[in-house]
């Protein structure tokens, strides 16, 4: 691909890879432009995706990837214990063992069982989520602390449940309405998918893109022109690309282990109830591996592995003996932008795959419709 395109996006991550998507479907030209030597972005640390989450769906061809479900459970440690809270509709009788638990009080799982089926309705209330647990769930601070915390640490990499309520409970419902998966292949199979179905020669690995004009970026000192340009990288990439602060952020990292036998059979996600130790989730990741997620650690990666072993050891007595194959930190913007920066320059990024899907086909979608302005 030798002339200029009308769209060029730099970053080929899960939003970047949508942006392409979207503009291939519409006949738009367009060029990816990726600093690294493969596509992915942070999908190579993801650790599982909601299969219910709508534009996921629509980006994705499932049945090709080759989906391995979870348990639609989780395990919960807590006082030297792991508890099941399962779906009813799935394991009615662990779900039924689940009410005498300690993770929190028999009206907790009664609320819980309840918020589970009234998730699809609209609330227009928006409030931060631990207020909304509070004083609209009623939830109890055991459950709270317990179930709550750790969840969102797993899915927002925040302990804190300062999101609003809107995002958990999205989450939620995705959630409910199907099982989280991991492609047999493991996650870099997603953008290994949307890649192989982009048009030949639209995507360029080891680009670095340094800096932006005006409707053009710069790969080292070759300037590349373009009608539109969408920044679709990490958030302190992008906010240097466009000449701005960089956003708070929270900070979160996945060790990945080989773990020969694995400490639990089934594909679960197993959360830290007790709120001590750096380790927030673990996750199977089939093949003899699992991960070990960390919110908010600042520790070098030698300490953090020590740190981690320790815990893990204390929860399956083997840890030790594991070997750590990767470390991937993670930075993610607090701030949910506008993708139209201004007309001609738009930006897009996610915290999960479902947002960075969203972001990305809504960035394409700004761009066409200032192209198309632009023409008339």
């Amino acid at each position: 691909m030798t002339a200029n395109p009308d769209v060029l996006i730099v970053g080929a991550g899960a939003a970047g890879l949508a942006c392409g998507k979207r503009l291939a479907e519409c006949g738009v030209p367009f060029r990816i432009l990726e600093a690294a030597d493969r596509a992915g972005g942070q999908l190579h640390s993801e650790l599982f995706f909601p299969t219910a989450a709508p534009e996921t769906r629509r980006a994705l061809d499932d049945d090709a990837l080759d989906l391995q479900p979870f348990a639609r459970a989780v395990l919960v440690r807590f006082e030297s214990r792991f508890h099941r809270m399962a779906d009813p509709r799935f394991e009615p009788l662990a779900a039924v063992k689940s009410l005498a638990n300690p993770i929190g009080t028999l009206r907790d799982k009664l609320r819980l069982m309840r918020l589970s089926g009234e998730l699809h309705i609209e609330n227009s209330t928006e409030a931060l989520a631990l207020d909304w647990l509070r004083w609209r769930g009623r939830f109890t601070p055991a459950m709270i602390d317990r179930f709550f915390r750790p969840l969102a640490g797993l899915l927002f990499n925040d302990t804190s449940l300062a999101i609003s309520s809107r995002e958990l409970r999205v989450a939620l419902r995705m959630f409910v309405e199907g099982p989280v998966a991991v492609p047999a292949l493991g996650m870099i199979a997603i953008a290994n998918q949307l890649a192989e179905r982009l048009p030949i020669g639209s995507l360029r690995l080891n680009a670095k893109v340094e800096r932006l004009g005006h409707r053009e970026v710069f790969v080292g000192e070759e300037a590349i022109r373009a009608r539109a340009v969408v920044v679709a990288t990490d958030a302190a990439s992008a906010a240097h690309l466009l000449g701005e602060d960089v956003a708070a952020s929270r900070e979160s990292a996945t060790l990945i282990y080989s773990a020969t036998p694995l400490p639990f059979a089934e594909q679960i996600i197993l959360l830290n109830g007790e709120g001590q130790g750096p380790v927030n989730h673990v996750v199977s990741l089939g093949q003899s591996m699992i991960a070990a997620g960390v919110v908010g650690s600042s520790a070098d990666e030698g300490e953090l592995d020590r740190q981690v072993r320790v815990q893990l050891a204390e929860w399956f007595g083997a840890a030790a003996a594991w070997k750590l194959l990767r470390i991937a930190r993670h930075s993610h913007a607090l701030l949910d932008r506008p993708v139209r920066v201004r007309p001609g320059l738009y930006a897009c990024a996610g915290n999960t795959l479902e947002h960075a899907f969203t972001s990305g086909f809504r960035a394409a979608q700004a761009a066409m419709e200032d192209l198309h302005a632009n023409r008339t």
